[in-house]
């Protein structure tokens, strides 16, 4: 559970209340559940989570566009599941285009279904040969009399093959660049779209779609044509403090773990925790989360309160704290040692889990350049 104590700056009343609560329902009914071993068991729990997530109203952050209450949750369940943690994230990223840019007619189409949990949805914008460089997008979307018809390729997709909903950012004009980037609802049975799995790691679902001339309505465009490149870059803008919330759930678990072994374990006729090295990671760790915390709820915090853009806020939380949490399960994998390598121990899941976090949703380096650039105007 976050520490209420330090940020109750950035938090309004019903925050730490919210708060307590999810970390009850999550020790309860989250952290409880079987740790899945392999990509389909991962895929099969992801929609479980989902309709968990759901029937106890534990997405409602997001559609109230409470990004300090998605970051509140989104720490809680990564403390206890990367999988729930990705699960909620995934909502959220599936579903704020719609809220920022959807018609009155989407809205009611999709929103409903999306909060009940009955659909799931995902977001594709990275490509073979455009993952930073989103501008660089080769999927293509021409118009034929009321449909568009897409051609192209996603990859590394979370959700792919087990969402209803695809937002799908694609090029109506080749010849505008970033300009001519436009954003479509995909219903996963659309025709012409395929999926093939992805393996990572850690169990997540992930995979390919590949869109052969694939069709969708023309009322199926979010937003109006050419501006998808916009819509999408600020819905990352916008969940971007999240994925450093998550971060700081999977170093306060670190943390905890290494605090228990180090007070139980011996070795040299005392206590790890009597050692100093072993003094100095746990506090660089705390430190580290400590900072990290701050960073990323004053971030949500500015963007609540009205700030239009968070661009720099939202940088500087998720690359420290992306990063701080890779420090902080390492030297936690460190303090376990040999235990903690095992596949069925937690800090070896964290390790897994953590490191794609310094990769989605803009690298740590695309992260620096961006601070770089808002310092330089």
């Amino acid at each position: 559970m976050p520490d209420g104590r330090l940020i109750r700056t950035f938090l309004e009343p019903h925050h730490p209340v919210m708060a307590e609560r999810a970390a009850a329902f999550v020790s309860e009914e989250v952290a409880t559940r079987p740790q899945c071993t392999d990509d389909l068991s991962a895929r099969t729990e992801a929609r479980a989570l989902l309709g968990l997530l759901a029937r106890n109203g534990w997405l409602q952050p997001i559609f109230a566009l409470d990004l300090r209450g998605c970051c509140l949750m989104r720490e809680t369940l990564a403390e206890a599941s990367p999988l729930a943690d990705a699960v909620f994230a995934l909502q959220g990223l599936g579903t704020t285009p719609i809220l920022l840019g959807g018609s009155d007619a989407q809205k009611e189409r999709w929103l409903k279904s999306i909060a009940g949990g009955e659909v799931m949805t995902a977001f594709a914008m990275t490509e073979p040969d455009a993952g930073s460089d989103v501008a660089g997008i080769a999927t293509t979307a021409r118009r034929d009399g009321q449909d568009y018809v897409l051609d192209g390729a996603k990859t590394l997709i979370s959700n792919a093959g087990i969402a209803d909903l695809y937002i799908v950012f694609a090029s109506t004009d080749r010849t505008k660049g970033s300009k001519g980037i436009s954003a479509f609802l995909m219903p996963a049975d659309a025709k012409g779209l395929r999926f093939t799995p992805q393996v990572l790691s850690a169990p997540h679902p992930l995979g390919e779609l590949t869109f052969d001339g694939c069709r969708v309505s023309a009322d199926a465009m979010l937003g109006t044509q050419g501006k998808g490149y916009g819509l999408g870059l600020a819905a990352l803008d916008r969940l971007r403090p999240t994925v450093a919330a998550a971060a700081c759930g999977m170093a306060a678990r670190a943390l905890a773990e290494a605090l228990a072994h180090v007070k139980q374990r011996e070795q040299f006729g005392k206590p790890l925790a009597q050692f100093q090295l072993v003094q100095q990671k746990l506090a660089r760790m705390a430190t580290g989360l400590a900072a990290a915390r701050l960073l990323t709820y004053r971030a949500a915090f500015e963007k609540d309160k009205g700030q239009d853009r968070i661009t720099s806020e939202a940088a500087m939380a998720k690359s420290f704290a992306t990063e701080m949490a890779q420090q902080a399960v390492d030297d936690a994998v460190q303090l376990i040692g040999g235990r903690g390598v095992l596949a069925d121990h937690p800090v070896d899941r964290l390790y897994r889990a953590v490191r794609a976090l310094r990769i989605y949703e803009g690298t740590t380096e695309i992260q620096q350049l961006i601070i770089a650039g808002e310092l330089l105007k």
